[in-house]
């Protein structure tokens, strides 16, 4: 049977003990539940700063701004700590040597824009080079305002077998009457006592070139000023347009510091000239090398830098 007053007090206790835990004054661990609390998915809570927190996608977690949230790839969590890492996205870490990856794919640039570089360089080289040696095998010989033969060196009045094989070419043309003016070119060296213009004048002359005929630019030490000697003759007489001689190896580049210097020049390389063989193919080699250059600065300025 019931008790009604033994209900009344249970009814009392349990009123009670609900008002002082309500109050704070029941002790941890008395409080009854009906229910059990939430069980911990990693069986473990920490209340310190590496505490993951389970939440959902949607809430926001509002905390200390000086409190860095990190975003582990490996959680559905949040993971907060002082050393923030950047934020995958779409589950792909983010690369954190970013700036060292830029200067990777820069240094990749760099060198492939000089491998291309050297690649033009190279084939601009080669197709001088290549233009060395056919003008060198070319004969332009046509009727021309002047004659014009490049200096080489002299012994003492006496033409060198290179300079002579230019002047009996020049005797050829001269006798094919291709022309009214022969110009000889070159000074002297320190010490001699004539000049390789004088030189190569006597001997046309001695080779049935009138005197008359031939000028002489004999202040020069090299192709370039010798045909700027050229060109200031030719204009005091109206005249511009010259067939020149010299070594094959020589040809390209005379014509174009000619042309350069507002001369409508031509040539006709000797056959008969002494440098042949492997001397020759190093002279074109070498030649080439001045003409690449001196068509990107001017043969001008070639000469002021290689003297």
């Amino acid at each position: 049977m019931i008790d009604p007053q033994h209900d009344e007090e249970i009814d009392r206790g349990g009123l009670a003990a609900l008002v002082a835990f309500s109050a704070g004054d029941l002790p941890t661990g008395e409080l009854p539940t009906t229910d059990p609390p939430t069980a911990d998915p990693t069986g473990e809570i920490e209340a310190d700063r590496t505490t993951v927190i389970e939440s959902d996608p949607t809430t926001v977690i509002e905390s200390d701004p000086t409190t860095v949230i990190e975003s582990d790839p490996t959680t559905t969590g949040t993971t907060i700590g002082l050393d923030p890492q950047p934020t995958p996205v779409g589950g792909v870490p983010i690369i954190e040597g970013l700036p060292v990856a830029r200067a990777h794919r820069w240094r990749r640039r760099i060198l492939r824009t000089i491998v291309l570089l050297l690649l033009i360089g190279v084939v601009y080289y080669g197709v001088t080079l290549f233009q060395v040696w056919t003008v060198g095998r070319s004969d332009q010989a046509r009727p021309v305002d002047a004659i014009v033969v490049m200096g080489a060196a002299q012994y003492d009045g006496t033409p060198s077998p290179q300079l002579r094989a230019r002047l009996d070419h020049v005797v050829t043309l001269w006798d094919a009457g291709l022309a009214g003016v022969v110009v000889v070119t070159g000074g002297n060296q320190p010490g001699d006592r004539f000049t390789e213009a004088s030189a190569s004048a006597a001997y046309l002359v001695d080779h049935g070139v009138p005197e008359g005929a031939i000028l002489e630019e004999n202040a020069s030490h090299n192709s370039y000023d010798s045909l700027v000697g050229v060109r200031d003759l030719l204009r005091a007489r109206g005249l511009d347009t010259v067939l020149l001689v010299s070594d094959p190896f020589h040809s390209l580049r005379i014509r174009l510091v000619a042309q350069e210097l507002g001369l409508t020049a031509y040539v006709s390389p000797t056959r008969t000239s002494p440098v042949q063989g492997k001397s020759a193919y190093a002279r074109e080699m070498k030649e080439a090398a001045g003409i690449a250059l001196g068509r990107i600065i001017g043969f001008d300025r070639l000469l002021s830098l290689t003297g």
